[in-house]
């Protein structure tokens, strides 16, 4: 079989990993538009504050038998009848499967100023973005980023850790209004002035203008704040348009159904540019299980495998800010005790301490736990997120799930010790890796978080998880030290 993959990002890659990972004969081909190996995107924000090198973002899926990598190479076209997809170069590849992991391209804002992009003006988005930022951040003083979403602000930490004076611009009364309530926007907000970083909220930006002496960006109030330098986060769009030149049937994204297939049985699509059931992803974690998913469909493993989406939990990943939010908090709270038409009557529990930056808030239904915001040190962050990820009923006393702490006999954390945790506790939700699959890798004879990471791709995503690994590792050690010696 000849599977040809568009796209070599973190989808594209994971999938030529899970097919070379299977037995069979098959001949993968991925064709990579960006000049780099794949890396991890989501590390971006790391690089930018100079916590990481370019090699430290890398991923660690290698190309071997029968996976063929090229990169530098944009796919121009897909010839359907003929089963080929068309290269810049002119060559044409033949496929028996065509996999589309084309991701989504970064928004720019039609605002005066911007067509073309100023040398002062970057986006963020990709590699390339995140070195043009630090090559225009040698030497400058003050930086401006228009969005506040979750990469807009991971990429004004970063400026800020290099000494930069931020602002970021949000045209939205509140920061990240897509996963977060306004007191949680304005906590957050809060957290990050006592970074270094500003924000003007409510305020949509008219017009930029950019010299050689610097960039100003122009308000609707009528203020002009100016810097050396712009950064542009101003969302994400799939990136469809191979797909729909083709005669796909694309909506926001490649429409496709529970095994990945789009409209075209022959081509499938997976991560940012796949629409499944209505929904569009954007993260990495549901990116990673649908590369599962087409590589046990392709590898004849389970012809009939499907996709289920799990639920999503955002992380902010930026030095001196814990935030997790999943489930539906981001909208209007309702009124206690009312019934929404999909459930039963609603609890809402909420906790803020703005002096320590702390805010909490817990919607449950039924009995379990419908969507959260946890900013700040809370202790129990790990337990909110299992059992929100795993729909089991919350403990009696809610008390330790805002607060942090126990109250009688609930505890607050998962436990005091990763003895106590269940094998079935997800620990990695990246890559859906439980507490099982690590004591199992490390009985097999892994023995460090990083044999630990390669065996299960756990803290290979958004890193979010790795001091639980090594908690589990050094718990592991403690228990077996004869292990650790032989």
């Amino acid at each position: 079989m000849r599977v040809v993959i568009v796209g070599y990002g973190m989808a594209g890659a994971r999938l030529a990993a899970e097919l070379h990972a299977r037995d069979g004969d098959r001949k993968v081909t991925v064709l990579g538009a960006e000049q780099h190996r794949a890396y991890n995107r989501i590390m971006l924000s790391a690089l930018l504050a100079g916590k990481l090198d370019e090699p430290d973002v890398e991923l660690t899926e290698v190309a071997g038998q029968g996976v063929n990598v090229r990169t530098g190479l944009a796919v121009t076209a897909i010839d359907r009848a003929a089963r080929e997809v068309r290269t810049a170069d002119g060559d044409r590849h033949g496929y028996d499967h065509l996999v589309l992991a084309t991701g989504s391209r970064a928004v720019v804002p039609p605002l005066p100023g911007l067509d073309p992009l100023p040398d002062r003006v970057v986006l963020f988005r990709t590699l390339d973005d995140c070195r043009r930022i630090l090559a225009a951040a040698r030497g400058a003083r003050r930086a401006l980023v228009l969005g506040g979403g979750l990469l807009g602000l991971e990429a004004a930490r970063g400026l800020a850790a290099r000494g930069l004076d931020v602002t970021v611009v949000h045209p939205t009364g509140w920061l990240m209004e897509r996963q977060l309530d306004p007191t949680a926007g304005a906590m957050l907000a809060g957290t990050l002035a006592g970074l270094g970083v500003r924000t003007a909220l409510a305020v949509p930006a008219t017009g930029v203008a950019a010299d050689a002496d610097g960039v100003r960006l122009d308000l609707a109030d009528g203020r002009s704040l100016h810097a050396d330098l712009l950064v542009l986060s101003c969302g994400v769009r799939p990136d469809t348009a191979l797909a729909a030149a083709a005669g796909l049937a694309v909506d926001r994204g490649v429409l496709v159904d529970d095994r990945l297939r789009s409209s075209d049985r022959h081509i499938s699509a997976i991560g940012d540019c796949a629409q499944h059931a209505g929904a569009l992803t954007g993260l990495v974690a549901p990116a990673w299980a649908q590369a599962r998913v087409v590589a046990e469909v392709l590898a004849g493993e389970d012809p009939l495998a499907r996709y289920r989406p799990r639920p999503v939990v955002t992380r902010l990943k930026a030095a001196g800010i814990d935030l997790a939010a999943m489930g539906d908090t981001a909208d209007a709270t309702p009124p206690a005790g009312t019934a929404p038409d999909d459930g039963g009557p609603v609890e809402e529990l909420t906790f803020a301490d703005p002096t320590r930056g702390t805010y909490a808030r817990l919607r449950i239904r039924d009995g379990r736990l419908t969507g959260a915001i946890l900013l700040g040190d809370n202790p129990a962050v790990g337990t909110v997120v299992q059992l929100f990820d795993r729909g089991d009923p919350v403990p009696a006393d809610r008390r330790a799930l805002l607060l942090g702490r126990a109250f009688g006999a609930t505890p607050a954390t998962p436990a005091a010790s990763p003895a106590l945790m269940p094998d079935a506790a997800t620990v990695c939700q990246c890559n859906d890796v439980h507490k099982g699959a690590l004591v199992a890798c490390w009985r097999a004879g892994a023995r460090t978080v990083e044999e630990l990471s390669a065996a299960t791709r756990a803290a290979t995503g958004c890193g979010g998880c790795r001091d639980a690994v090594a908690g589990i590792a050094d718990w592991l050690a403690e228990a077996d030290p004869v292990a650790v010696t032989r």
